[in-house]
């Protein structure tokens, strides 16, 4: 008797587009009056008359359905894509039914464990918060740094660089080449260019100096004699064509040449 006239359905994306609805029960019937309350199916809400009631979007996960989701979108096989194969993996989980913040959490830890594996921790930390002291003493005026410079013989430098280590020193040297190395990353690109020198035309008495010039870069030609005020390091050990060697280094805060 009860379906006769009518019926009752709590969810409202439902609808029958056939009956009369109710204004306050949300009931449907086939009547005038709601069977339920008694009162009168207003015009708007006459079978006909009613809007088409838009149906809401359902999520595919966490709504307590089972969702079957393809193996290559399991959990397990985009973890190993994004340890062994980041872009793949990102891939496959931007593509995946899987939580929008979950995306977001494993992309974000893709991108870091492949910048990591990329560039290595150092050097993002290092760009990320220049964690390490520049090289030479910055906080000194150009004509401070140069007062406290003393001038030592570069051959003397050359036989013993630790009696110097540490020390501000001038030395008037000669130009015999210039290489760029980035074997030390955590100066960066800026304090990684090192040029050959020597005292006089003894070929033999090699000393490095890292340019950190402060008053900017220069290109110094071959045999040019050139003044340096920097801070000795003492012995410092390189790798040049996979040898490891011991060559006395200087850190240039700032270049000359004489005739300048």
């Amino acid at each position: 008797m009860g379906r006769m006239l009518g019926s009752f359905d709590g969810d409202n994306e439902l609808d029958r587009p056939d009956l009369n609805k109710c204004p306050d029960c949300e009931c449907y019937f086939a009547q005038d009056n709601c069977p339920l309350c008694g009162k009168e199916c207003p015009p708007e809400l006459r079978a006909g008359n009613r809007k088409p009631v838009k149906i809401k979007k359902r999520r595919t996960s966490g709504t307590g359905r089972v969702t079957f989701v393809e193996w290559y979108h399991s959990w397990w096989f985009i973890i190993i894509m994004l340890l062994l194969f980041p872009l793949i993996g990102i891939i496959l989980l931007v593509t995946s039914p899987h939580k929008k913040t979950h995306k977001i959490i494993f992309i974000a830890v893709a991108v870091a464990y492949t910048l990591i594996t990329t560039f290595g921790t150092g050097k993002i930390i290092a760009y990320f918060t220049n964690k390490f002291d520049p090289p030479v003493n910055t906080k000194l005026s150009k004509e401070e740094y140069v007062e406290r410079c003393v001038e030592i013989d570069a051959s003397d430098y050359f036989r013993n660089p630790d009696s110097y280590k540490d020390k501000y020193v001038k030395l008037t040297v000669k130009v015999i080449g210039q290489k760029f190395y980035d074997y030390d990353c955590k100066y960066g690109d800026k304090y990684a260019t090192l040029y050959i020198v020597v005292n006089g035309d003894e070929y033999d008495k090699v000393i490095m100096i890292r340019d950190c010039s402060q008053d900017g870069f220069k290109n110094y030609a071959h045999d040019d004699t050139i003044i340096i005020y920097g801070q000795a390091q003492g012995n410092k050990t390189i790798y040049s064509d996979y040898i490891q060697n011991k060559v006395p280094l200087i850190h240039a805060a700032y270049i000359e040449l004489p005739n300048s």
